[in-house]
């Protein structure tokens, strides 16, 4: 397939969804977490609380999100396996408000918080993209882009 027209597909599958499974790990330490997503500006962001997931991204930024559809059967299969790199975007940032205002998210209401709300940015690096429909236009079903 088209790298062009892979990108397009990826792009259009990312901003069709807003939840992911994002896996982080480090030292024997798994955790694969549901989580709301924004996808702009090439990443994905992503305001957490807090949690366990924090503990592998302390130790190791390496990343992966999935996004999926529910299984309807093996002619129909469609997801997206994204291998990325995570930072944590400092509270109130440039970027942390940027952020907040593409989720329309008053600062106002997020300066209450105590402690504030992270942010979680990844950067994708690469993805393997299962889309049974690819078939149909002759591709192999499983494509890999390299963002």
């Amino acid at each position: 397939m088209d790298a062009s027209v892979l990108r397009t597909k990826i792009t259009e599958y990312i901003t069709a969804n807003n939840t992911c499974a994002l896996a982080t790990g480090a030292d024997g330490f798994i955790r694969n977490t549901p989580i709301e997503y924004s996808y702009h500006d090439g990443c994905f962001w992503m305001f957490s609380e807090g949690g366990e997931k924090f503990v592998g991204l302390e130790k190791n930024p390496n990343v992966c999100i999935e996004i999926f559809d529910k299984y309807a059967g093996f002619g129909s299969l469609k997801g997206l396996q994204v291998m990325g790199v995570a930072s944590i975007v400092e509270p109130f940032s440039a970027e942390y408000n940027a952020h907040a205002a593409v989720k329309k998210i008053s600062l106002a209401a997020l300066q209450k918080l105590n402690p504030p709300m992270n942010l979680i940015k990844v950067q994708p690096v690469n993805a393997d993209f299962l889309n049974s429909d690819f078939k149909k236009d002759g591709f192999d079903s499983r494509q890999h882009m390299v963002f």
